[in-house]
């Protein structure tokens, strides 16, 4: 059910895209889906959840830093910033994005993912920075958000655009960024 939802919160939007629609292309009664979820903003909920999981790879980044894999590590920080989402992942995203400002329960929702989010980062680099301050910290984590939502926005916009050029210059510019938090 969350497939066919995200799907048709990718081809219609979300506003476009109701319960009985939902329920309707995944051959479950609406009953049902209202008893496994509130509204469609807990099914968006749920969406991101798996989604910003399987992103994420926190397994991955938690076993890097319990080794003190300072490339694992770095690698784990290039990925998460500039990997960039396939089409449908991308679109949803862009989605959320415009029903952030309108949507207090999305906004709230994706507050916690961006949270989330931001945590991991803030592990990775802690773990290859121990000593930065914190206001440097959080200036790089904020650039990684930044460089990893403006690719999205590049590729939705632009989507017959070629990023490699764009993407050398900021990896480049990320990895000074991180050596220099390391050596605050």
């Amino acid at each position: 059910m969350l497939d066919t939802a995200r799907n048709l919160f990718v081809e219609r939007g979300f506003h476009q895209t109701g319960i009985a629609q939902i329920a309707a292309a995944s051959g479950i009664a609406v009953g049902q889906i209202y008893r496994d979820f509130a509204n469609k903003e807990a099914i968006i909920a749920a969406i991101c959840e798996a989604q910003i999981s399987v992103w994420l790879d926190e397994g991955t980044l938690c076993a890097a830093v319990g080794a003190q894999d300072c490339e694992a590590i770095l690698a784990w920080i290039e990925r998460v910033s500039f990997d960039e989402p396939d089409d449908d992942d991308r679109r949803l995203m862009c989605e959320i994005l415009a029903e952030v400002g309108r949507n207090p329960i999305i906004a709230e929702m994706n507050a916690r993912v961006d949270a989330r989010l931001r945590g991991s980062i803030g592990a990775a680099l802690e773990s290859l920075a121990p000593n930065a301050p914190a206001p440097r910290l959080s200036m790089v984590i904020d650039l990684i958000v930044a460089m990893s939502w403006g690719l999205a926005a590049l590729r939705e916009l632009y989507p017959d655009s070629d990023p490699q050029a764009l993407h050398a210059t900021m990896l480049d510019f990320l990895r000074k960024e991180v050596k220099n938090l390391s050596q605050t």
